[in-house]
Parts: C-alpha cells; structure tokens; sequence
C-alpha cells in the first residue's frame, strides 16, 4: 500500500484522468452566472487559500486521515476539484499505525513565495511542520519539523517586503494550558527555522474568547491578521491590523452570523482575483455534516474588510447564501466538483479515499483491469470493542444533505466470522455487513453508540443469508438532518430496509464519513476479500 499511495501523491493525473466526476448531489455553480454556497458541500475544515496566476489552491485540515492535506485546485472559487495529497503517511509512522482521533493535522496554512509552495501545518501533540513543492501536485518535500512545542497550532506564514519572514500561530488549550491569543515569531528568509523568541501580539479573553486560526496578510502598510474568535458553532470572524508586525493591533468583527442560518461563519482565506475583486472563503460547522466551505464577497472601506452582505451598514458583514460569480479574466470555467462517486477503473485509489490511519501493504488492491477494488479481511485489533480502534476503514467525506450511496460488492470469504460492508462512522455509527457464518453470508446491521468511549457494538439479528460470493448491492440513504437508512438488494433494483434509521453523529474534529470495510477476527495465513465493482452518489 505505501507504494500505492507514493504513486497517488507523485502522479496524481492517474486520478484526474477520471473524468466523469462532477458530483449528482451538490453543484454549487448555478450556470447562470451565480452560485450558491456552500461552495464545498464537505468536510474541508479550517480552509485556506492562495491564488497564483489564474489558479487557486485550498488547504484544509485533515487529521488522523491518510493521504492526508489534500489539496484542490479551481479557477473561479466555485467549481473545484482534488489534485493531490501531500502525504500518503503519516509520520511519525509508527505513532500513526493505528487511528489517532483530533489529532495529526489541524489547520493549515498554504503560500507561494519565490517559485516555491509552502504548506505550514500543525501536530497540537509535536509541533509545527513545513513542507514544500514546485507544484501543488507534487511531490512535497518530507514534513520538517520546524519548532517542537506542544499546543503550537494554526501556524500562517507571511514573507514582507524586505524579504523577512514571520509566523503567527495560535495556541490549544488541551494542550498548551492556555489559548485565546496569538504570537507571532521570526523566521529565516527560506520560512524553515524560526528566530529569536515569539512575541505574543493579541489576547482575545476579553472580546473574543478561542481566539485562533490566524491568516498573515498585507495591504495598504497595514499588517492583518484574521482570525475567528468566539468559538466554532456559535463564532465571529475577526481581523487584527496594525502599522506594526508585533503590533499593537487593533481589532473589529467583520463577519457574524447575524440575521441568516449560517452559524459560526469564520476561519479561512482572503483571496483576490485577477480582475482585482477581494473574496472570502470560511467553514461553518453542520454536525454530522462536518466544516463546509463558503464563499462570501469581500470589499474594504476604511482599510478594513467588510465581508458578505452588511445590510445595517455597521461594518460587520453576514453570510450571503447566492451571489454572483467571481469575477475572471478569461474563459468561463466547466463545472466541477471534487470526486465522490467511484468505478475503480484507474490504478490508484481516487483522492476522495482516506484510511483512518496509515494504511499498510494488503489492505487494498486497485484491479483496473476488471474495473474493481479489492479489500483483504484485515485482523481486529486484540483489545477490540468499536471501530474506533480499526485503522483500516476506507471513507470519504459527506457530499451533500441528502444523498444515496450504494456499492456493488462481491464478498468471498475463507474464515469463520469474517465480515465487510458499508459503514458510516463517526462518534456514532452503524453499518450493513456481510458476516461468514457456516459459508453462508449473513446481511445485518450493527449500531455502535459513543464508539469513542469504546462502547460495545449492538448486533441486530440477521434479516437474510446469501451463499458467498454472490454480488450484492449495500446502500445507505442519508436523508436532512443526517439520518441514514440503510437497504440491500441482489438485483440492484429492488431494496430491502435492514434496521431501524440511524442518526449520523460527527468524528473528533470532523464530520461523519462514509465508506468501506473488511475484518476478520484473528491472525491466520490467507484471507477473506471484498471485491468492489463500484461506489455511486446519487
């Protein structure tokens, strides 16, 4: 598998030669000439963005995910796509052999300077890394560890005028023991070793509480750093200025939710186009959903921004749910959504795959030749109680509000108890399996609540038995308000319900996510494996 994903992260044009990818869910491009947010119906948490020449490219946090800081490219800020992953492991490897929930990468940040693109991020346990790249396509340089701190997060790099350079991050306060302000630090011309102590520049406690996520900017002489405040669900934007990088700073709130349903509009990216426009791109945080992406208009007055729409004119701006597109020197772009559905016809696993740890040699192998995806019945760890502890689940993020997912899959087992199926996951989650029991394949759902606290599975009684090997179509429907339910077929048309409906329940940090399994119980010299044909959203 590590030389599986080498191939996804050097060669991602294996994947984007996949061509019919634009999504039947969620297309934020109207075709009229608007859009309507948001603009990334999916868990891209803590986005940010950079615009070089003609083409955009988004960072956001990936966790304990693997390939992990995927990257996706646009041309006009609504219709985007994947393009690659930095990683393909996590490192230090053997810390992420198995699942490491809220932790690995949280937010951050991506810049160009001098032919190079930098992508600062943070480990809240280790500290704060860099990687780099001549392409956002890759390959990027291995992680270097660029300040060894625990609690150090949301690092933002920013290079002035004179070739200096900085960061500002902020702190966690699980781990650091304070939060609620920024610091920022100097760092050498080439952004990989920091200089001299940090200076701590912001204190939000007293107006703007969880104070974190900062973006280093420049304009007008002014230094700017924006950043939420206020907390995830129920927060505000704010922007930081000073004629002065270590400050002081003065502070405003430019974007809140205020008359719309958009809750906690904030943390992400200012970015401008090439016919000079300022637009903004943010996370709101939907439960089960996760942090979707949002783009609002951006305008200054006074030298401060004002983002979205400010119907009273106070200067804090609110969310706009359609709006015109950006405007773009140069030809309309096509639609475009990142990938979801997949048919298994290319040699690597498409982008929208994540492991929930770092995968390992024989997990899964691409079959293009026969259009499929085979995955080998991997042992359950030895103190199992919930798919919490499992590093070899293969899932993707939620595409939209509503949607059906439906997999054809053959399952051939060889060991007693094996099982594979479809699995929505979070800190609660459930699935349809096919479980081996006397050679015949038992279909059943399985609930797990609170997996995070290792809560033991509840296993409902098996609604039908089919013979091994024998093609089979597992389904969830996901209807408003994250609720699935879960079907089978052996024809592909007509579906059976198993279980009773289920109440999708956001991961640690991210939303819930969907996707693939195979398990078996113990350690033995063959096994089982779950042939894929196709994975389809529709």
């Amino acid at each position: 598998m590590r030389h599986l994903f080498f191939l996804l992260v050097l060669l991602p044009t294996l994947t984007l030669a996949q061509t019919n990818t634009l999504s039947k869910v969620w297309v934020p491009d109207l075709g009229n000439g608007t859009y309507k947010n948001p603009v990334l119906y999916a868990d891209y948490s803590d986005p940010d963005v950079i615009r070089v020449g003609e083409d955009y490219y988004l960072v956001s946090s990936s966790f304990n995910s693997v390939p992990g800081l995927q990257i996706l490219h646009s041309k006009d800020l609504v219709n985007w796509t994947l393009l690659s992953a930095v990683f393909g492991e996590q490192q230090p490897a053997e810390r992420f052999q198995k699942p490491q929930h809220g932790g690995g990468v949280w937010a951050p940040a991506i810049r160009y300077h001098k032919g190079l693109y930098y992508i600062y991020y943070p480990d809240p346990d280790l500290g704060i890394f860099v990687t780099r790249a001549q392409h956002p396509a890759g390959p990027w340089e291995p992680p270097m560890l660029v300040k060894e701190a625990k609690g150090w997060i949301d690092p933002c790099p920013f290079w002035d005028d004179n070739g200096r350079a900085y960061l500002v991050h902020a702190f966690a306060g699980s781990r650091a023991g304070f939060k609620s302000v920024l610091a920022v630090s100097e760092m050498t011309p080439d952004g990989l070793q920091l200089l001299g102590d940090e200076v701590l520049v912001f204190d939000g406690h007293a107006k703007h509480p969880t104070l974190e996520g900062p973006k280093f900017y420049k304009r007008n002489g002014y230094y700017y750093i924006f950043a939420p405040g206020g907390g995830v669900t129920p927060g505000w934007q704010v922007v930081l200025r000073s004629r002065n990088i270590f400050g002081p700073y003065e502070d405003r709130i430019v974007l809140a939710q205020g008359n719309t349903l958009i809750n906690g509009p904030h943390q992400g990216a200012w970015v401008d186009t090439n016919t000079g426009q300022d637009w903004f791109l943010h996370f709101q945080d939907q439960g089960a959903y996760g942090r979707v992406v949002h783009l609002q208009p951006l305008r200054w007055q006074n030298d401060w921004p004002i983002i979205g729409d400010d119907p009273d004119g106070d200067g804090t701006g609110q969310p706009v749910l359609t709006h015109k597109k950006p405007n773009i020197k140069g030809k309309a772009q096509p639609l475009a959504t990142p990938a979801t559905s997949d048919e298994f016809d290319a040699p690597a696993l498409g982008l929208q795959w994540q492991w929930h740890a770092n995968p390992q040699d024989g997990w899964a192998f691409p079959m293009p030749a026969l259009s499929q995806l085979r995955l080998y019945t991997v042992p359950l760890p030895a103190d199992f109680r919930s798919l919490w502890q499992v590093p070899n689940l293969l899932l993707q993020k939620l595409p939209a509000e509503t949607f059906t997912t439906t997999a054809k899959v053959t399952f051939t087992p060889r060991l007693e108890g094996e099982k594979a199926g479809l699995l929505m996951m979070g800190l609660d989650y459930a699935y349809l399996s096919l479980t081996n029991q006397n050679g015949q394949l038992h279909i059943g759902q399985t609930v797990c609540r609170n997996a995070d606290k290792l809560t033991p599975e509840t296993v409902a009684p098996p609604v039908a038995t089919l013979p091994a090997g024998q093609p089979v179509y597992l389904r969830v429907a996901v209807r408003p308000g994250a609720k699935c339910q879960f079907s089978y077929s052996t024809d592909g048309t007509t579906f059976q319900p198993v279980g009773a409906e289920f109440q999708a329940r956001e991961g640690r940090w991210i939303g819930a996510k969907m996707g693939l399994f195979a398990l078996r119980p113990g350690q033995t010299n063959d096994a089982g494996s779950l042939d894929v044909d196709w994975f389809r959203v529709e």
